[in-house]
């Protein structure tokens, strides 16, 4: 569970009508929600409604007559509250296990939103990704996409040529030309800075 990072948390109308329609197109793919849970004039199996069965969930509710109501959707576990540690952590970990990488599913692209519009990106054409603040720049040889998301969720969903360099950037290994101590030269001429934290496991990745 090292990979996970929590996206966003909210528990009022006005947060909740900013966000859930950002949520829907984000690489955000598991919702821990409460079933009756009174937000943006959505309950939370509304909200499962509009946000659609791409996304997974984990309900949280008092109620355990909701249950079979909850199961109609694309739910993973039902936690009934109070919720221990224990059971929360052993539902998060069978979560894990219904999302596998780009490797085991043989993806080669996947889609992201930007500029109000859903693009396929083919993992080949990434050089890299750039973190600027709460949005991540995916940059291939003729274009860039900014996306809102983070630079370690858009990471966990790309191949093993890709590894992080740098508090802000992932780049794809088959695109560089050399690696120095303190800098990538992409192909395409491009200077990548390679932090210094991040050194040792970039070197493993190319031993």
């Amino acid at each position: 569970m090292n990979n996970w990072e929590l996206g966003y948390t909210f528990n009022s109308k006005f947060s909740t009508s900013v966000y859930y329609l950002r949520m829907k197109n984000t690489f955000g793919q598991l919702f821990f929600i409460d079933v009756l849970s009174q937000v943006s004039e959505l309950t939370g199996i509304n909200f499962m409604k509009i946000v659609g069965e791409k996304k997974k969930y984990i309900l949280t509710t008092a109620y355990s007559e909701y249950a079979l109501e909850g199961y109609e959707h694309n739910i993973i576990d039902y936690l009934l509250k109070p919720v221990s540690f224990e059971r929360f952590y052993k539902s998060a970990l069978k979560a894990q296990e219904r999302f596998p990488s780009s490797e085991e599913t043989g993806d080669s692209y996947f889609f992201v939103k930007s500029s109000g519009q859903q693009h396929k990106i083919n993992f080949n054409d990434i050089l890299y990704v750039e973190s600027i603040k709460d949005y991540v720049n995916i940059r291939t040889s003729n274009e860039e996409y900014i996306v809102l998301d983070t630079l370690k969720s858009l990471g966990n969903q790309l191949s093993d040529k890709f590894v992080r360099v740098h508090k802000s950037f992932i780049v794809n290994l088959d695109k560089t030309k050399n690696i120095g101590i303190k800098r990538i030269i992409l192909l395409s001429e491009q200077e990548i800075p390679i932090g210094e934290s991040y050194r040792s496991n970039l070197l493993n990745k190319i031993k």
